[in-house]
């Protein structure tokens, strides 16, 4: 997804995935954890094997499989063959994520419409983690002086959630019709249109974004003047 959102406002692939790399790599490590503890906090115990089973399979194995991939193409076909299948792969990965996004609806459907305050509870604190950590990093970004195209997949790294993993772990814990299913299946349908949006707010921005600073023209002029 992470990707997707790159693509969508023409950031810098490179830095993009330096970005989604060192994420993957925290995770590996902090992923369960972070979910042992916040689980014990509530009272609810979870094998630690399920847990690193859950980021084996999820983090680890695509990581692999992504890999060998890449050496192979680029042993059989240098740099185009695999510019080719980056090119074929990124409609696919927008297909895969509608077809996540219908099928996640399909086996929650029911819960969702049953009860809107609890999806209205449970989108509140991601609206406001959304909109207030991609808002920082993109302003953070604008003062620094980095490109736009450094800063779009900057704010919108810094502002998504690694859900895809909640939902694929709180699944193989609890089951598809869990409350803990539920929840991180609302944060997906919640999270998708918020970050659109971003992307909509992060591409209509760009003119103001490449204005240099008040600070930065003063600085300037300073120069020109000395």
């Amino acid at each position: 997804m992470v990707f997707v959102w790159s693509n969508l406002t023409k950031g810098e692939p490179h830095f993009t995935l330096s970005q989604v790399a060192l994420n993957d790599t925290i995770m590996v490590f902090a992923f369960a954890p972070i979910v042992g503890l916040l689980l014990g906090l509530s009272a609810i115990t979870v094998p630690w094997n399920t847990l690193v089973l859950s980021v084996v399979l999820y983090i680890v194995i695509p990581v692999i499989a992504a890999q060998i991939m890449r050496r192979a193409l680029l042993a059989s076909g240098g740099e185009a063959a695999l510019a080719a299948a980056l090119a074929k792969l990124q409609p696919l990965s927008l297909i895969a994520l509608l077809a996540t996004l219908v099928l996640l609806f399909g086996f929650q459907g029911e819960q969702i419409l049953k009860q809107p305050a609890i999806i209205a509870l449970l989108a509140i604190p991601i609206l406001i983690q959304v909109y207030f950590n991609a808002g920082f990093a993109y302003l953070l970004n604008r003062i620094s002086g980095e490109q736009h195209c450094v800063a779009g997949p900057s704010a919108l790294i810094g502002a998504s959630n690694f859900f895809e993993l909640a939902v694929a772990a709180a699944i193989s814990l609890f089951g598809f019709e869990s409350g803990a299913a539920l929840a991180t299946v609302v944060g997906v349908l919640i999270e998708v249109p918020v970050m659109l949006t971003v992307v909509w707010i992060v591409n209509g921005s760009k003119e103001w974004y490449e204005r240099k600073t008040p600070a930065a023209a003063d600085a300037t002029g300073s120069d020109r003047h000395a």
